[in-house]
């Protein structure tokens, strides 16, 4: 479990509070999405939790261990992907063999499969790689550490068209029950269908904190024509399709995927709080 209580937090050299007197808590066992504009404090968040920053007031524990420990027992048991990052001139058979005694769970069968479905050849030098074959390749090594935490922030910035379809297909066939996954992303299209849950940050504030499987029991996403507008309808954007809509579910209705980046407009403008 995380738990961040009352938290404050602003970057040395600024005026402005990332985070005041924030709290929230995050249960295990789930994938969230980490949502929210430019400069909410989605990264910083990461940071906290695995330790990497320090709030000026309040606390973080993972587990019931504060974060800024930084205490082997956590970090063994903890991975980030940050969305920019550097790796050494090094194979991926060195940069394996120096890192994963750090990982007890590390499994060389998950990182052979992560990288056999990214299409990457398990003999690389590291230093020679696109930024998006270096991605590709930090998150096969992230999953394989067998991490009951794993954070990656922007993960799929960088990766093409077909490559957003990999990645998708090797978190979802490499969680388990056991691994807490927070995704932190502006692109919601990339990862609605791994979500189980959403975080919506602003300001300091939690603006939603809500499973998918709570949102679609609530809200019904169609599109509509004009004339099918009603007041069942919550908000609403024109689109070419008709309107895209967000309205509450009657009881009889059939439950519908949820569009994430029209729930992210709705919670944004207030139209929408759960």
């Amino acid at each position: 479990m995380i738990e961040v209580n009352n938290i404050s937090f602003r970057y040395p050299g600024t005026k402005h509070n990332v985070f005041s007197n924030f709290s929230m808590s995050l249960e295990a066992n789930n994938i969230y999405g980490l949502l929210g504009k430019n400069g909410t404090g989605k990264s910083t968040l990461l940071y906290l939790i695995s330790g990497l920053l320090r709030p000026a007031n309040g606390e973080v524990k993972v587990d019931g261990r504060l974060a800024t420990d930084r205490l082997p027992e956590m970090l063994k048991d903890m991975f980030i992907v940050p969305e920019e990052f550097n790796l050494p001139a090094v194979t991926l058979d060195t940069y394996v063999k120096i890192n994963k005694p750090f990982y007890p769970n590390f499994s060389q069968e998950v990182l052979e499969s992560c990288l056999k479905d990214f299409e990457l050849p398990q003999t690389l030098k590291l230093n020679e790689l696109s930024m998006g074959q270096k991605k590709k390749v930090y998150m096969s090594f992230a999953l394989a550490a067998g991490t009951k935490y794993l954070f990656m922030d922007e993960p799929t910035n960088g990766l093409d068209i077909p490559s957003k379809t990999q990645f998708r297909r090797v978190i979802a066939n490499n969680m388990s029950d056991e691994r807490t996954l927070i995704i932190s992303t502006h692109q919601v299209h990339d990862v609605e269908t791994l979500l189980d849950h959403i975080l919506i940050l602003s300001e300091s504030e939690m603006l939603l904190n809500s499973s998918v499987s709570n949102i679609c029991e609530q809200f019904s996403f169609e599109y509509r024509q004009p004339q099918e507008m009603d007041d069942t309808v919550i908000y609403a954007e024109p689109t070419l399709q008709g309107n895209a809509v967000i309205a509450k579910r009657e009881e009889n209705d059939d439950e519908t995927q949820m569009n994430l980046e029209l729930l992210f407009n709705a919670v944004a403008t207030g139209k929408i709080k759960i």
